[in-house]
């Protein structure tokens, strides 16, 4: 503001346009104070027309010298995963991206076979490359399968928590420390925390 180059006005009605110009299901006359005896879409419809707005709005910044790349306004705070998914979904909508999720399939097993040769060559700078491109192809295949690559990972997570929980609680009741294991019995533990999960889990 002290700069003369916006204010809290500012700020406020171009959120509200965008609100207004992003939402015509449900402020169809364009502005806040449209009617609400409105006709009932589906949700994929709406998704839709969300999306061509989106498309629209791009179109329009692309002819501005700042809107160099399609990909400008894909935010940079985004976790790693959801930003990876969200990059990979804005160039699919140019036709850049697989027609389905077999051959992800082969470009996942592609990219481990090239983890591996920089594992031979014992090569820090070449592994981290390519195990980030092993987790960027991965969220392309979670993609394709209409998996939440960030949803998904946090349920792994809690997955592993719990088991390795059920390890630590297993040894205390044993009397044993942690430290005093060796892999075999935690594995065996491991496999008994399986057990004690549901029969869907199947990780």
């Amino acid at each position: 503001q002290e700069e003369g180059r916006f204010d809290f006005a500012t700020v406020v009605d171009a959120i509200t346009r965008k609100l207004v110009r992003r939402h015509p299901h449900v402020f169809p006359d364009g502005d806040l104070y449209g009617s609400f005896d409105l006709p009932r879409l589906d949700e994929a419809a709406i998704k839709q027309r969300w999306e061509e707005i989106k498309a629209e709005e791009r179109a329009e910044k692309s002819a501005a010298p700042e809107q160099l790349s399609l990909l400008d306004d894909v935010p940079g705070a985004l976790p790693a995963l959801s930003r990876a998914a969200k990059l990979q979904k804005r160039t699919a909508q140019v036709g850049f991206d697989w027609p389905d999720a077999l051959p992800v399939v082969d470009k996942v097993r592609e990219e481990l076979d090239e983890v591996l040769v920089a594992m031979s060559e014992n090569d820090p700078e070449a592994m981290a490359e390519e195990i980030g491109d092993l987790l960027f192809v991965t969220v392309n295949l979670a993609r394709h399968l209409k998996v939440d690559p960030e949803n998904a990972l946090r349920g792994a997570n809690g997955k592993f928590e719990r088991r390795f929980r059920f390890i630590e609680q297993a040894l205390r009741e044993r009397g044993r420390p942690i430290e005093a294991c060796d892999l075999a019995e935690l594995d065996a533990l491991w496999d008994e925390a399986k057990k004690t999960e549901q029969p869907l889990s199947c990780g």
